[in-house]
């Protein structure tokens, strides 16, 4: 297959947007970024808008119709993959959910099954009971040095493996041990303090989980996991919905975010890709209306949401370029990564999966492959 240019579009290379550019594919591989289509090339002129990265998403509870709680198999994940590929995302951590050791496994050995996955994200069950929000409080428990060598193990078979714990329930020691095998520690459903929090980075840690949401707050002498988190060196995912996190709070972490990088999430679950009204966890519906998910006592259940959509969110309300909400979405979640790849980027010379974002941002057509 021959070199083909895309134009008719701004480029967005996971970092860097580059006005009325030219993107150039050669059998499936970034060949360059150019101003105009060389010589020779097969021009296609595509519809106004961005060519980027495939996105980027490390928090995937769900999706087409399916939990990866309920039925942690390979199907489960190649099913979840499919679904959120038509929304633009091409790399993805499907994450578990807290649940029993038993499941956990074979969430682990589901993953492991994929060598071409981009890994898991296990959220719990080593988390805090008193900011559990939609975890079940009966499934939430600490972690064991058998927890812990089987994470570790895990660790050495995926790409990449990330660790949703709250501070005050595991170990400096245990973080450390977690990092060193290669476990991406996020800290989050946490409600220990600034101190425990700054101990736990300290450790490893080098992430919080959808920052804001179920984490001890910031308080002008109590600053919490928030506080530390925007003090510190960590990266951070947002849930950037309107409904999980104030505008408000969404710019003043932009804002206050001096080191580490904040990126977006989606935190989708089951209805992502569908219609469907309402699903099950752990037992216990969850109603999906007005763009939101929750429980039956009202408990936010995950977030009815596309990264387009959080994209186009932060432009319009968080405080943010497109520029840099797409880097947002692409190269910020790829770099908080031990094994990332190619995912994020447009790099020359490098395989590479494009997105064609519409004009306002809210969607994201995966380019053919096939086709350039």
């Amino acid at each position: 297959m021959g070199l083909i240019a895309l134009t008719g579009c701004d480029v967005h290379d996971g970092t860097q947007m580059h006005a009325a550019a030219v993107l150039l594919i050669e059998g499936g591989v970034c060949a360059g970024i150019v101003t105009q289509a060389p010589e020779g090339a097969e021009v296609r002129r595509m519809p106004a808008g961005i060519l980027a990265p495939g996105l980027v998403d490390l928090q995937v509870n769900g999706g087409g119709g399916v939990m990866f709680n309920d039925a942690p198999t390979a199907q489960t994940l190649r099913h979840m993959i499919a679904a959120h590929r038509g929304l633009g995302t091409t790399a993805m951590l499907p994450t578990l959910i807290t649940d029993t050791a038993a499941v956990t496994r074979a969430a682990i050995a589901a993953g492991v099954a994929l060598p071409d996955l981009l890994g898991l994200h296990l959220e719990g069950p080593h988390l805090s009971v008193a900011r559990k929000g939609a975890h079940s409080a009966g499934l939430i428990r600490p972690m064991t040095e058998d927890d812990l060598n089987h994470l570790c193990d895990a660790a050495q078979k995926l790409r990449n493996l990330m660790v949703t714990v709250a501070a005050e329930t595991v170990s400096a020691d245990q973080i450390a041990r977690l990092t060193a095998a290669g476990v991406v520690v996020s800290l989050g459903h946490s409600n220990a303090d600034f101190d425990t929090c700054a101990a736990a980075f300290a450790a490893g840690a080098d992430c919080t989980t959808h920052l804001f949401n179920a984490m001890s707050g910031f308080g002008h002498r109590t600053p919490g996991l928030v506080g530390a988190t925007l003090d510190g060196a960590g990266a951070a995912g947002l849930i950037a919905d309107g409904i999980h996190v104030h505008p408000a709070a969404l710019r003043m972490a932009v804002r206050s975010k001096v080191r580490g990088a904040l990126f977006l999430v989606s935190d989708a679950m089951a209805v992502a890709g569908t219609d469907l009204a309402d699903f099950m966890l752990n037992g216990r519906q969850i109603t999906r209306a007005g763009g939101q998910l929750t429980l039956a006592d009202g408990t936010l259940a995950g977030a009815d949401l596309s990264l387009p959509q959080a994209i186009a969110f932060m432009t319009e309300h968080g405080g943010v370029t497109r520029e840099r909400a797409i880097a947002m979405a692409t190269s910020a979640p790829a770099g908080v990564l031990r094994s990332p790849g190619t995912a994020g980027h447009l790099c020359p010379g490098q395989a590479c999966e494009v997105v064609h974002l519409s004009p306002d941002l809210l969607q994201a057509r995966l380019l053919d492959p096939f086709a350039l």
